[in-house]
This record gives C-alpha cells, sequence and structure tokens, in this order.
C-alpha cells in the first residue's frame, strides 16, 4: 500500500475488502494525538477515525484480553473545555459508527464491553485516588487519547470511535507480555477494520 508521512509519523493506505482503508500511529497522549488527528481531517479530508490501542483495566470484572468499545470519554485533560468555550464538553463517539463496531463483534461472536473510559493525561497519576473514583463513576478502562479524539471529530463534524484491549489491570499486577499483546490486538484489529470496511 501507499506509505504518506505526517509529521515523520508513518500512514499506510491500503485496501481491505474493495475499501481504502489508512492505517496510522497518533503518537501517545492527547496533545500528541490532536496533531495527527487535525492534519489528516484537514489535509487528507478524513471523515470517519477508528482509534484502536491498548487501555488499563478498571472495572472490577475486566480481565486481560477483554474488548472495550468507548461509549463515552471522561478526561483530566483541558483540551476540550478549551475548545468548548471553557463548559465540560461531552466526548462521545459517533453512535453509527459505534454501533458498527459493536454490531461487527457480535457476528464475529467476540464478547465486548461498552461504556465510558477515562482519557488521562497522566500515565503514572499522582493521585492515588484516581482509579478508585474512576471505577466508583462507573468507567471501564485508562487509556490517554479518545477524549481528544471524539473533541477534535465533533469540532470538524466527522466520525470517530474507539475500541481498546486491556493490557493491564490497573491496581493489580496483571499485564500481557509482548507476545501475548500481539496475539490478542489480532481480534480488536480485525473488528476495526472489519467495521470501516462497511462505514
Amino acid at each position: 500500500g501507499m506509505v504518506t508521512s505526517v509529521r515523520n509519523m508513518e500512514g499506510y493506505t491500503g485496501m481491505y475488502r474493495n475499501r481504502r482503508v489508512s492505517v496510522m500511529g497518533t503518537g501517545m497522549g492527547i496533545p500528541s494525538t490532536l496533531i495527527y488527528t487535525t492534519e489528516l481531517i484537514r489535509e487528507y479530508g478524513v471523515t470517519s477515525l477508528i482509534r484502536v490501542g491498548s487501555a488499563g483495566g478498571i472495572a472490577e470484572d475486566l480481565e486481560l484480553r477483554d474488548i472495550v468499545i468507548a461509549a463515552g470519554a471522561s478526561t483530566d485533560s483541558n483540551t476540550n473545555r478549551t475548545r468548548f468555550g471553557g463548559f465540560d464538553f461531552a466526548a462521545i463517539p459517533d453512535f453509527a459508527l459505534t454501533r458498527l463496531l459493536v454490531e461487527t463483534a457480535e457476528e464475529r461472536h467476540t464478547p465486548v464491553r461498552v461504556g465510558g473510559i477515562v482519557s488521562s493525561d497522566q500515565f503514572y497519576h499522582p493521585r492515588a485516588d484516581f482509579t478508585a473514583v474512576a471505577r466508583k463513576m462507573g468507567a471501564l478502562a485508562a487509556e490517554m487519547e479518545a477524549a481528544g479524539l471524539f473533541g477534535v471529530a465533533a469540532e470538524h463534524g466527522v466520525r470517530a470511535g474507539a475500541i481498546l484491549t486491556i493490557s493491564d489491570i490497573i491496581d493489580r499486577d496483571d499485564e500481557l507480555s509482548p507476545t501475548e499483546r500481539e496475539q490478542t490486538l489480532d481480534e480488536m484489529l480485525t473488528i476495526a477494520l472489519e467495521a470501516a470496511a462497511r462505514i
């Protein structure tokens, strides 16, 4: 497929089930994600974005390798409040795209959890009670990008969604090895590609 570079981040465009699909990294965290997604939307005319990645499990009943589809992303980042004129912004994904991800998983008989997640600017969170508060508020998992993606997508009137694989359990010493991580991510990536081909 075609290789494109946006600010030194390589992207690959190829065909999947007769549809053009592009795959690209975003770097880590909301600020980096905002650079790449904004440029993909503005410069390349991208209209649908699916974040695929790993997340730390927060909900008590989540296990390693479980797949979570985000119905919304709370955040400790200020980026969406800045974008929304000082008000709180409900960082939610596009419903049709999210439904497509869920239906694709169901057709593949892959169990998924759908619900709220937390996108934090902190990998090593300074607040000792962060996970407990997030769990109490019903967050399934934590990662570092989705809330920013949902905000920039809303601003530009494009669709965005997020599907995540639990690669570690926060507050427990459970973590996937690099090999396990690679094998586990396959199913999530397949769901994302199958959904992308049907947009």
